[in-house]
This record gives C-alpha cells, structure tokens and sequence, in this order.
C-alpha cells in the first residue's frame, strides 16, 4: 500500500499548535494536505494563525470527545502531550500522555485511518552507552533510573501502549524526536529556554553535557517521511548534531556575536540546587521550585542520539545546528522577547551551508 501524502488529502493532527505540532501543520499545508488541528481546550493555537486550517477544541483525555474527529481522515499524526516539571496533580500526566493517546489510537483504527505517526521522545530510550561516549539508538532499552519525572515515565508508558497496538494490527509509526529548535517557540521549551536564557544574559555559566540538536521544520519533515515510508510499529529518531552545552554557546555566541559565557559548573550544583529548591519550595511551600529537581538531572544527562536509521530508511536528512540555533535566536529576537539593551548588542552572523 502506497502512503505517499497527496494534496487534498485530509490529515488530523493533536497537539498541531505546539512548537513540533506546528511545524509539522505548516509542512502539511505546504504540501496541499487538507489539514484538521486537534487543540487543547483554552489553550492558545497562535501558532496556526496564519495556516487557515480547521481547528477543533478537543480534549484527548475523554473518549467522548474524541468519537468521531477522525471520520475521513486518511492519515493522523498524534503529538499531543503533557509536559512539565513540576504538576500540582501528577495522575494529569498519565491521563493525557497514556490515556490519551490510548484514546486518539482507538478512535483513529475505528475510522479507518491508513497510517498514525505517533511522536514518543528519545527520552524512552536507554542512555548507558553515552557513559562510553557513544551516541544511544532505537535499540536501547530504557534504564528506569534515567525515567526521573512524569512526563517521561508517562511517556515511556504510552509508547509501549501504542506498540502494543501495533503489535494488534494499528497502522502506527514512531517518531522520536531529539532537542528541537527554531521558529514559533512561544512557550518556550526546554531547549528553546536555553537559547532564551542566552540571549537575555540569564546564564551565568553551564553544566558539561551533551544533547543532540536539530531544527524543528527537519523535524516537521521528519514526521511526513515516517508516515510515508516507515515500517509499521517501527521508532524512528530523528535528530540532527550531537555537540557539548559549550559547543552549544559557542555557536551562540558566533550567530549574534555576544560573549559567550565559559564558567562551568561542576553536575553537583545544579542537582543540589534542584534539591533543596524542590524540598523548600515544592514540597514545603507548595510551589513551583525555581530549579526543578528534573530539569536539573536532564541537565547533567548527556544525551547523544545515533539517527542513522531514519537516515537510511526514510530518506531523513537535517540542517547543522548552527542553522538550528541561528533561527531560533532570530525568532526570538524578532518576537520581543529577548531585553531591548542585549538586542542592541546584537551582531548578526548568519551560519553558512
């Protein structure tokens, strides 16, 4: 069976005014597809203002809801999920990570739909062979101590929830995707957050990692080659360059031309910032920590990914991470979001192919 996206092709997405959700809408639109946008009741779709797509107000946790969107649908990408690092109510996480995608799943294989790309995270996988210095794979198996915080425990339950539906016949494909960056990250994300932090003079120095780069529109491209051509009940990670945090600033620091900061901190300060921020704030206060406890041991992960595999079997191929960076920074700096004193500094030096 032929797979290949063609215009007029109706297609709907969950999570399509989220930072991945929207480029993969806006590659969509691009290609001709007639596109339907799941979104999160009350929550902004500001991403797809300028797409002129359909967009519904869905909540993925109830079934109810969910009974029909996908009639004449030829194909759905779910990439609906609940992020955080510290929730006031934990089970939010499971209910729409798990259950929500157990929901989306069922109703897509109830209306017929040809394929589901479903988009996990490279956070499901195994990182023990980074300690070698070697980049982790698709083949990788988990090592539970590393699945700190719920979203990636509820994530790591609900990838192998859609597997076990593929295992029963749902036509779905996994995409995992590395650290984006780039345009219409208007939460941030965590990635992007770094960025930010940079480009406003909030980071006084770095932790030694390493993470795997890559731009959110070869991400988007990403998700339409597994539609196309990936095997059902595969994973696909699709990355980009595997750099240092201080390779990362480096490049930061040549794209606008502002200093780059060369402090580095030892891993143990930010994890015991994490603790006692989480002791004081979160578990006597009751309030967000300052330095989430997870959000400081992602930190102090190297987390390297070999995307060989969506290389080979899909076609996938993405932009340096410079480009990555370089956009991001710009979409940032040209959304007023990065203080008018550090823009004023700025000396733009695009990156070249």
């Amino acid at each position: 069976m032929s797979y290949e996206l063609k215009k007029g092709d109706r297609v709907v997405l969950t999570g399509a005014a989220g930072f991945i959700g929207s480029a993969v809408t806006r590659a969509l639109v691009a290609r001709g597809a007639d596109v339907i946008a799941l979104c999160e009741p009350g929550a902004s779709a500001s991403n797809l203002d300028a797409l002129g797509v359909e967009r519904r107000e869905v909540d993925i946790t109830s079934a109810a809801q969910l009974n029909g969107a996908l009639d004449g649908a030829r194909f759905c990408f779910h990439l609906a999920a609940k992020f955080g690092f510290w929730p006031k109510d934990p089970s939010s996480f499971y209910a729409v990570n798990v259950d929500g995608s157990k929901n989306v799943m069922n109703e897509a294989v109830k209306a017929g739909v040809e394929r589901i790309v479903y988009t996990s995270t490279v956070a499901t996988l195994g990182l023990w062979k980074t300690k070698q210095g070697q980049p982790s794979n698709e083949d990788d198996v988990a090592d539970l101590s590393h699945l700190y915080g719920n979203y990636k425990q509820t994530k790591y339950v609900a990838e192998h929830e859609v597997l076990r539906l593929a295992a029963q016949g749902a036509p779905v494909v996994l995409v995992l995707p590395t650290m984006p960056h780039g345009p219409y990250d208007f939460r941030p994300t965590p990635s992007g957050k770094v960025v930010l932090d940079y480009l406003n003079a909030k980071m006084p120095g770095y932790v030694d990692t390493a993470m795997n780069v890559t731009h959110v529109d070869d991400l988007a491209l990403g998700h339409i080659l597994a539609l196309e051509k990936g095997v059902q009940g595969r994973s696909y990670i699709c990355g980009g360059d595997n750099i240092t945090m201080a390779k990362l600033l480096e490049i930061l620091s040549t794209v606008t031309g502002l200093p780059s900061s060369d402090r580095r901190f030892p891993s143990v300060f930010p994890l015991v910032a994490g603790r006692v921020s989480q002791f004081i704030e979160g578990d006597i206060l009751k309030r967000e920590p300052r330095v989430p406890l997870e959000a400081a041991q992602m930190a102090t992960t190297t987390m390297t990914f070999d995307d060989s595999r969506a290389r080979n079997e899909l076609g996938y191929t993405s932009r340096p991470a410079a480009q990555a960076l370089f956009d991001s920074a710009q979409w940032f700096v040209n959304n007023g979001r990065v203080e008018p004193e550090r823009v004023k500094l700025i000396k733009w030096n695009p990156p070249t192919a």
